[in-house]
């Protein structure tokens, strides 16, 4: 259990990083589905930078800068010549795909050495389930400490309050003052770097290597997490370790001596966060979607 528990939230780190990136972005009214393109870029970058310099933590820093750089595409497009959302951050992840692609063709398979637990092994092994509390790296400890510093940004602090307010009526927090368009265009390259710290994370930590389409759909189970949380963030986090769970079920359920076709392990993840958001739009205590999310907003002269 002890093994399984470390494994869920390993797991669950690449996914928090990028479905609090995107719940900020969507919390200011902007919908970016380029979450997977922008993970992708960051992963391969991150990789390159960590396997040329030997640092993991330039390499993270490389996939948060490229996760921002490739969110600066997106808010040209959708910011600044006020394109349609949805339709650029698709266009989004199918560029990012390819241009990963392309980036790391040469190092694929190329082995790294995986990211060291931040915390001594003594400590671990100093009490019960040690492992599972002060086993990780660095960046697992920063995808929980970032959950808490945007469940309190959002909640308590006056810039959140203006973000949200961007969020839900761009017209009237243009009235009153709020410069709109640059509160998205910060949520917007913030929610890249998460997205690109969650790419980082795959290729440095979870699977010290690169792959072409390592993400594996990772970025559109973030978007699904935001609407599961009714744009939460305890609740993005919990929906993370649930999806995480049930993904590392299938490595330890038969150990456990639980009997299931692997075709079900497979679907098993994808069908407990559909069956979550079936329940959960049934709850009268879900969040609603900032009102003003997707519109395009034109500042008056």
């Amino acid at each position: 259990m002890e093994a399984f528990f470390a494994a869920m939230i390993v797991a669950a780190t690449p996914l928090l990083f990028a479905a609090l990136g995107e719940l900020v972005a969507e919390r200011s009214g902007v919908l970016n589905l380029g979450v997977e393109g922008m993970m992708l870029v960051g992963a391969v970058c991150a990789f390159i930078v960590a396997l040329s310099t030997g640092s993991t933590a330039l390499g993270a820093f490389a996939g948060a800068a490229a996760g921002v750089a490739m969110a600066g595409l997106f808010a040209l497009l959708a910011l600044g010549f006020s394109a349609n959302q949805a339709a650029a951050g698709l266009a989004l992840t199918i560029f990012g795909g390819g241009l990963s692609g392309l980036l790391g063709a040469s190092y694929v398979g190329v082995p790294l050495p995986k990211a060291q637990p931040l915390f001594p092994a003594s400590w671990a092994e100093a009490i019960p389930y040690g492992k599972a509390i002060f086993g990780y790296d660095a960046m697992v400890y920063l995808a929980w400490a970032s959950a808490a510093a945007i469940w309190w940004f959002l909640a308590r602090a006056r810039s959140g309050l203006k973000l949200r307010a961007a969020g839900d009526n761009a017209e009237s927090g243009h009235a009153l003052g709020l410069p709109v368009l640059r509160i998205r265009l910060l949520a917007v390259l913030f929610g890249g770097a998460m997205a690109g710290l969650g790419g980082a994370y795959l290729s440095l930590a979870y699977t010290p290597m690169w792959g072409e389409g390592m993400t594996a759909g990772r970025g559109w189970i973030a978007l699904a997490l935001v609407v599961f949380a009714g744009w939460r963030v305890g609740w993005a986090a919990a929906g993370a370790v649930l999806f995480a769970a049930v993904t590392q079920l299938q490595f330890y359920a038969q150990g456990w001596g639980w009997r299931a076709p692997s075709q079900f392990w497979a679907a098993a993840p994808y069908l407990a966060t559909i069956l979550a958001l079936a329940l959960l739009a049934g709850r009268r205590t879900a969040g609603s979607a900032p009102a003003a999310l997707g519109r395009i907003f034109r500042p008056s002269s």
